[in-house]
């Protein structure tokens, strides 16, 4: 498993990459066509911007990448179509990010791991589910989402909301996981312009669900 695992660190460092986490998006887009030459993309929870790397070279000069993060990302060696974002993306309107929706929204974030794998699991499905909420204001009809989520109770539930949103909607594990690790990341191509809810007799009397504390926190 080491063995495997510095393959991953070594290409990541001979073909530039910040981190190892690229060739999990490279592995998607080759498999799902998620990302199109000219697309505009969101990185939601970028740090420390290999997903964005990918993205640039993905989209190409007439695309564009918007990568949010709280914590700061170091722009040295990004192209021109790379735009980076140092804040809660709760926090931001859609004026913010540029003022249209995105074709795309690329998701490798993850709540802080606490050692309850029950727990971790639960806050990694509500960080999916606050980015299905926003899909209504972020993402086009037709547009393409993928996201990390941390299998557990949750991930069925989530999958399915996934199915209603989109034409698509699978779980998938890059070859650049761990194999002992928890982590999938749901694909989602083709949004039908829905949040995915199933309405029910007492939805006028439900108040909206509160995001949870924090995208990319524990809480």
């Amino acid at each position: 498993m080491k063995e495997v695992q510095d393959h991953w660190f070594r290409l990541a460092k001979e073909e530039g990459y910040r981190s190892r986490a690229a060739y999990k998006l490279i592995d998607i887009d080759d498999r799902k066509r998620l990302l199109r030459r000219g697309d505009r993309v969101l990185d939601a929870g970028a740090a420390p911007g290999s997903w964005s790397q990918v993205a640039a070279t993905r989209v190409g000069p007439k695309g564009e990448v918007v990568a949010v993060d709280l914590k700061q990302i170091n722009g040295g060696g990004y192209p021109p179509n790379v735009r980076l974002i140092q804040a809660d993306l709760r926090d931001l309107t859609m004026a913010d990010l540029g003022g249209r929706p995105f074709d795309a929204v690329i998701s490798d974030m993850a709540p802080d791991t606490t050692g309850d794998p029950m727990g971790d699991a639960m806050r990694s499905a509500r960080l999916c589910h606050d980015l299905l909420d926003r899909c209504t204001e972020w993402l086009r009809t037709g547009g393409n989402l993928t996201m990390k989520v941390f299998e557990g109770g949750e991930y069925p539930e989530l999958l399915r909301r996934a199915g209603r949103m989109f034409e698509d909607a699978k779980g998938y594990k890059p070859r650049a996981s761990r194999a002992e690790s928890v982590e999938m990341f749901v694909v989602c191509l083709g949004y039908r312009g829905n949040d995915g809810r199933v309405p029910t007799a007492e939805d006028a009397l439900l108040p909206k669900r509160k995001p949870s504390k924090g995208w990319g926190s524990a809480e």
